[in-house]
């Protein structure tokens, strides 16, 4: 079977793997769908990319095999897989911070999720970390499972409001299921920005308040629409730290800013401290999903809630993959890009 890898810098290749034996208490799953995420972009593009790193987290598909031992899975269920899948019992999973957790680290799919078939280990299957979907759910959508959980997750740092005002810094894919949080939650106001038209463009079909680039003066615009304080909450779903500045600016007094997206490696801002403390900020930061998450982001598509298919709009086959993570890169007229087997 073929699995994509990280060959070299900007480069993805597809490997010939030797199809494994599964272990006890271990699945196998084909493939169906997954989707790009900004990380995987980052592995084979950015600073910290090497051949070692695993592609693909975000796969839905078929179980082929159950290996002896597994009980509540069949051959031919539909599923979604979750790659990490904490202990719930450590110190940090007690806390709250699941994806922290050291078995969080430990657990992934073999060879990756990005692969025609991939093993589930044990501890994924036994603790939660498979779901079954319904035929309602595409396959397509089904790989949205994994981000929409991570906005959930998000969702969970900060109070929120019927009627709260929402900034919603970069509206890629992950940016627009904030989006759909926020118009799911009930939200009175919510303000996009993007460097990208095709983004700014894309959001307004989902009827936002308003969109800006990053150079417009959007304080006074906010300010009137929120009768003078500012938004509630702020979400930087972009990996650019001038938005977390630009934040600062936008956010009321006694709001809150979550940062959501993947910052590079190394990256450094300089902000001034006293404007945070003054105006009574809460930061926080979000940091990827555990399965309570994704079973609840399952539960919003299926209802409907966050309609994510709307966002896919590229599919390439597992053997373009190198095609798919360059557009990816580029971000040309693209939202979320799906790799199918």
């Amino acid at each position: 079977m073929k699995a994509a890898v990280v060959k070299g810098p900007s480069q993805v290749a597809l490997e010939d793997i030797e199809k494994p034996q599964l272990e006890r208490g271990e699945i196998l799953v084909k493939m169906h769908a997954c989707g790009i995420c900004g990380s995987d972009v980052e592995k084979v593009f950015g600073s910290y990319g090497q051949p070692s790193m695993k592609l693909g987290h975000e796969p839905s598909g078929v179980i082929t095999e159950v290996g002896q031992g597994v009980s509540g899975f069949k051959k031919g269920d539909r599923v979604f897989v979750h790659h990490h899948v904490p202990c719930y019992s450590c110190h940090y999973c007690l806390h709250g911070n699941e994806t922290m957790c050291e078995k969080y680290y430990e657990t992934n799919l073999s060879p990756c999720g990005l692969s025609e078939q991939f093993v589930v280990p044990a501890w994924n299957v036994v603790h939660g970390g498979v779901l079954k979907i319904p035929d309602s759910i595409s396959f397509e959508e089904a790989a949205m499972i994994e981000p929409l959980a991570c906005c959930v997750r998000a969702w969970k740092k900060f109070d929120f409001y019927k009627g709260d005002s929402v900034a919603v810094f970069g509206v890629g894919a992950t940016g627009m299921m904030h989006v759909m949080l926020a118009k799911a939650s009930n939200a009175g106001k919510i303000f996009c920005f993007d460097v990208n038209d095709f983004r700014l463009d894309f959001a307004k079909k989902f009827g936002i308040t308003k969109t800006f680039k990053p150079a417009d003066d959007a304080k006074k615009t906010i300010l009137d629409e929120t009768n003078g304080r500012g938004v509630d909450v702020a979400i930087i779903a972009t990996g650019n730290l001038q938005a977390l500045l630009d934040s600062v600016n936008y956010v009321r007094r006694g709001g809150w800013i979550v940062l959501f997206g993947v910052p590079s490696k190394g990256a450094t801002i300089s902000l001034d401290m006293s404007v945070i403390y003054s105006k009574e900020i809460t930061l926080v930061t979000s940091y990827a999903a555990s399965d309570i998450d994704t079973k609840e982001s399952l539960k919003l598509i299926e209802s409907a809630k966050t309609p994510v298919s709307k966002l896919i709009t590229h599919r390439y086959s597992i053997f373009d993959s190198q095609k798919a993570f360059d557009h990816a890169h580029s971000g040309e007229s693209a939202m979320k890009i799906i790799i199918t087997n």
